[in-house]
């Protein structure tokens, strides 16, 4: 049936807004409850097996010592126990700068024991650092290295390649490692790590002839570590992550274990592996424009130790007897800092380095949210007071809308005793009903559906903030205050246990319903109070339980996220009684 312009504002018209608003929170709400959370408990469990299977190793190590057994040791061991080998242990160069610590093996000459210092497993301070690189034969193997490939006959450096140092003492910012290996054939390599204060190495490798033959050689860098897929958070990317062709390129783990190896040919750009906060990636560098091309290849590895490689091949140079070549890379190893990321990208003529934080597709959001978040940190030293201070800005940007929309459900709870005789008096007569309807609205100039603008652009704001907290480094440990230790994290707290007050901790199946959660609902509680309820008797009950869903959706969320939407609300009750009050001096006298 036709119905005429004026009546497409009717409320039952915004009921689908509203239900589909309600549909897609509790969509969230479900996927929290039965699918994030049993995850983690499952990353939690694959944790603590694997500590369960290094301790049990570790044991093994040292009965075997206790016996004088001379029994080699089994191929997966502890990060520890390969660091600590006696043999091995004389073969590395220890690495001191200010944000890195570990070694460089001289064994293959790689870079596989690398800790991150400032960042901590755990928020206390005491905590061991984050281990990044691992070596090839511990349980979580991941390091990085760069070399050369030749034809077959042609000896280079390898993964069993002992490298003699040439340099003397500790790798630093101020002090490179130089190291040297000659093979039978007259090539003479070299090798020249230098790292900054931060997280950058830059690899020099040189090759000279000193035969009476040609050799053709071809740079090549790779990383590769072994990690299970079950790690992952699915909201962030993890896995092989690069900008190739001036294209943002990522496969997760799982990408490349279900779907086989990715290959890119002939490009420009960097490569890695990222995680939620770490990132390992080769930017090579070179003189040449076309020798800065690179085949790239994204890969999972079966074996009995299954594995993820990330590797490039640079062309293949002609070395002429006499001549020397030399192949320079840089490689990020650390934490993904923003800044940093974005001064070595101006530096180092990287393209889109900032995209290897995932900020998703909402980047046109998350980005400027980000820089707005870390502005305000600088000015406050907070970022719990940056997230309330950026949530004032955003109501300053919605308060023309907003106040609109406050007006006309003031304006319409003041109207719902006519709305309710209306629908009294011509009940049974749908169109009539609309028709009076419209013309009460266009007397007392009320829009019912202006109010859902304001809650529609909410909504892209919130996911992009939602992602910021989560994806940034610069979140991981940011307290607030009281009992709120880190922004990135849920709210620690529980009703169950009276916030604290009880000794006691809850077992894992009662869910952890933290105090600003329950700030939250409150807030909400208030916003319904204040709105005019919906006609529909169905709808009516669905609003009234929407706070308790929430309650359980946003004990989940980080604690950030739940204090900016609880802060928000509360901007809103304010500002919603302010303009009820005024309404109803208007619409009474």
């Amino acid at each position: 049936m036709y119905r005429p312009p004026h009546q497409q504002n009717h409320p039952t018209d915004t009921r689908n807004i509203v239900i589909a608003s309600i549909v897609a929170m509790l969509i969230l709400f479900l996927w929290q409850t039965f699918y994030m959370k049993p995850l983690q408990e499952e990353q939690k469990a694959w944790h603590e097996a694997q500590q369960q299977k290094e301790a049990a190793i570790e044991k093994e190590v040292v009965a075997r010592k206790e016996r004088g057994e001379p029994a080699p040791l089994p191929f997966v061991q502890p990060r520890e126990a390969v660091l600590q080998q006696g043999k091995v242990a004389r073969e590395r160069v220890k690495i001191n700068a200010p944000s890195l610590h570990g070694t460089v093996n001289l064994m293959g000459g790689r870079l596989d024991d690398l800790t991150l210092a400032g960042f901590h497993q755990a928020l206390d301070k005491q905590s061991p650092e984050v281990i990044l690189f691992s070596p090839a034969q511990s349980a979580n193997r991941y390091f990085a290295e760069t070399g050369w490939l030749a034809a077959a006959g042609v000896a280079v450096p390898d993964a069993t390649t002992l490298w003699q140092q040439v340099s003397q003492g500790n790798l630093t910012p101020d002090n490179p490692l130089v190291m040297r290996w000659q093979n039978d054939a007259g090539l003479a390599f070299v090798r020249k790590i230098a790292v900054d204060k931060d997280f950058l190495f830059t690899i020099e490798d040189q090759v000279r002839n000193l035969g009476g033959e040609a050799k053709n050689l071809a740079p090549f860098a790779r990383i590769q570590r072994a990690r299970d897929d079950k790690q992952a958070f699915y909201i962030s990317h993890e896995g092989a992550v690069g900008v190739l062709g001036d294209r943002l390129v990522e496969h997760t783990y799982d990408d490349l274990k279900e779907d086989g190896d990715e290959s890119y040919e002939q490009v420009r750009g960097w490569f890695g592996i990222g995680d939620k906060y770490w990132l390992a990636a080769f930017v090579p560098a070179s003189e040449g424009d076309e020798a800065a091309l690179m085949d790239v290849n994204m890969r999972h590895i079966e074996a009995d130790n299954p594995r993820y490689q990330v590797d490039g091949k640079q062309k293949t140079l002609t070395i002429a007897p006499g001549q020397t070549v030399s192949v320079t890379t840089h490689l990020y190893a650390g934490a993904k800092r923003v800044q940093l990321l974005d001064r070595y990208e101006d530096q180092l003529n990287i393209p889109l380095f900032d995209r290897a934080v995932d900020f998703g597709w909402l980047y046109f959001l998350t980005r400027p949210i980000f820089e707005v978040l870390t502005i305000f940190n600088s000015w406050l030293g907070n970022f719990g007071l940056a997230i309330l201070m950026l949530t004032v800005v955003i109501k300053l940007m919605l308060f023309p809308l907003a106040n609109k929309s406050f007006r006309s459900m003031a304006k319409m709870k003041e109207l719902m005793p006519e709305i309710t005789e209306i629908r009294e008096r011509y009940k049974g007569d749908a169109m009539q009903t609309n028709q009076k309807m419209m013309e009460l609205y266009k007397r007392k100039k009320v829009n019912p559906a202006s109010g859902c603008l304001p809650i529609l652009l909410q909504i892209p704001i919130f996911f992009a903030l939602y992602k910021v907290l989560f994806v940034s480094i610069e979140m991981r440990h940011a307290p607030f205050y009281g009992w709120v230790h880190d922004l990135s994290a849920p709210d620690p707290t529980t009703i169950f246990n009276l916030f604290g007050l009880l000794p006691y901790d809850l077992p894992l199946w009662i869910p952890v319903i933290g105090a600003w959660p329950i700030l939250f609902v409150i807030s909400m509680y208030l916003q319904q109070f204040l709105s005019p309820p919906p006609a529909d008797p169905v709808q009516k009950m669905v609003i009234r339980w929407m706070p308790a869903i929430f309650l359980f959706l946003f004990a989940g969320f980080p604690a950030g996220l739940v204090i900016y939407w609880t802060w928000s609300n509360s901007l809103s009750v304010l500002q919603q009684w302010v303009i009820t009050r005024q309404i109803k001096k208007e619409m009474h006298g």
